[in-house]
C-alpha cells in the first residue's frame, strides 16, 4: 500500500510503498478514505513534539475515516462495508492514518454519522473528544451553565461550543475581531480578550461570580486568565494545554477546581480506548441532530500533495479542518 512516511525530523513526508498491515484479535482493517490532518501532526514532523512518543520511519495521522475491509477475531459491532471514524493513530508507535489501510483496535471506531460524508467525519475525532471529555466528563457541562470557551475559533473550540451548547449550557468564546463570526454563527457570545479584561468580561456576563465552567484551549497566560474567570466555590476550569507552570493560588482563592484533558492517553498507554469510541457514537448522535457540525477547509489534497496540507495546517489560515483524500 502507498503510505506518508515521516523518514527524518524536519523533512517532508515521503511517499512509499509499504506492507499492508493485517488485523490481529480485537482490530478492524480499515481502507483509509480520509486523514484529518491536526497541528500535532506538523509538530511531531518537526521534531517538537516528544510526548507523542513518535520515532522516524512512522506514518502519520491521528484521525481517520473510513470503510471496514476485514475484522480479527473477538470483534463484534463491526462488518465488513461499514463506514467508520476514530482517534486511532499516529502517535506512541502506531501507524498513522496517512496511509490507504490501517490495522486499529476496534473500541477505537464509532459508525459514521449519517449527516456527513467521509471527509467531513475524518474531521471530527481529535477535536470533539478532547472537547468531550472536558466539558462533559471532567466538568459535567448540563443545562443552565455558563461555559467559556477560550480559543472558540480552533477545532477544539469549535467542537466545544457546539457541544456545550447541545447540552443546554450559555456559551461565552473569546476569539480574535476578524474571527467573531465564526463563534457567533455557532451560537456563542464573542468576546474580545484583546479589548476586554478577564475582570471586565466577568463582570459583563457573570455580575462578578465567574463562569461555571472555563475551557482552556490555548495554554500559557489563557489558562492564568481562566484562574479569575471561574466561578466563585463551584466553578471548574479545563485545559487541553495545560503543560506550563502556573500559580493555582488565583484558582484557590475563588474556591474553584481544575482539570487537566490529554487526548492522546489510551494512544499511548493502550488504555481507555474504549472510552474514545464511545464518545464518537455519542457525537454521531449530536451530528446526526443537526447540534454538531463540522467544518473542513474546501481545499483537496491527497496522498501526492500532502506536504501542501501540512504547510497549510502549520500556517494557521485554513478555514476549517484541513483533510486528505486518501482513498475511495
Amino acid at each position: 500500500m502507498r503510505a506518508a512516511v515521516l523518514e527524518e525530523f524536519g523533512k517532508p513526508l515521503a511517499l512509499r510503498e509499504v506492507d499492508r498491515p493485517v488485523p490481529t484479535a480485537a482490530q478492524v482493517l480499515v481502507r483509509v478514505v480520509a486523514s484529518g490532518l491536526n497541528p500535532l501532526d506538523v509538530k511531531i514532523q518537526a521534531g517538537q513534539a516528544a510526548h507523542a512518543k513518535v520515532e522516524p520511519p512512522a506514518v502519520l495521522g491521528l484521525d481517520v475515516a473510513g470503510v471496514v475491509e476485514a475484522v480479527g477475531s473477538g470483534v463484534e459491532g463491526f462488518a465488513p462495508g461499514d463506514e467508520v471514524f476514530g482517534l486511532v493513530g499516529g502517535v506512541g508507535g502506531r501507524q498513522g492514518t496517512l496511509a490507504e489501510y490501517l490495522a486499529v483496535d476496534a473500541g477505537l471506531l464509532a459508525r459514521v454519522p449519517n449527516r456527513v460524508d467521509l471527509r467531513q467525519a475524518a474531521a471530527l475525532p481529535l477535536i470533539t473528544i478532547t472537547a468531550w471529555e472536558g466539558l462533559v466528563d471532567r466538568a459535567r457541562v448540563r443545562e443552565g451553565r455558563k461555559v467559556l470557551v477560550h480559543g472558540g475559533a480552533g477545532g477544539v473550540g469549535q467542537a466545544a461550543i457546539q457541544i456545550a451548547r447541545a447540552h443546554g449550557a450559555r456559551v461565552y468564546a473569546t476569539a480574535s475581531p476578524l474571527r467573531a463570526g465564526v463563534v457567533e454563527a455557532l451560537g456563542a457570545t464573542h468576546i474580545d480578550p484583546r479589548s476586554t479584561t478577564v475582570e471586565e468580561y466577568v463582570a459583563e456576563h457573570t455580575g462578578g461570580e465567574g463562569f461555571d465552567i472555563v475551557y482552556d484551549t490555548a495554554g500559557g497566560a489563557v489558562l492564568d486568565a481562566s484562574f479569575h474567570a471561574a466561578r466563585v466555590h463551584t466553578g471548574h476550569v479545563v485545559s487541553s494545554l495545560g503543560w506550563g507552570t502556573h500559580s493555582i493560588a488565583p484558582l484557590s482563592f475563588r474556591g474553584a477546581t481544575y482539570s487537566g484533558v490529554f487526548t492522546l492517553l489510551p494512544l499511548l498507554t493502550g488504555r481507555g480506548g474504549e472510552h474514545h469510541g464511545e464518545i464518537l457514537g455519542e457525537v454521531a448522535k449530536l451530528v446526526d441532530a443537526g447540534d454538531l457540525t463540522p467544518r473542513v477547509d474546501p481545499r483537496r489534497f491527497t496522498l501526492d500533495t500532502v506536504a501542501d496540507a501540512l504547510r497549510l495546517v502549520g500556517e494557521g489560515t485554513a478555514d476549517g479542518k484541513v483533510v486528505v483524500d486518501v482513498g475511495r
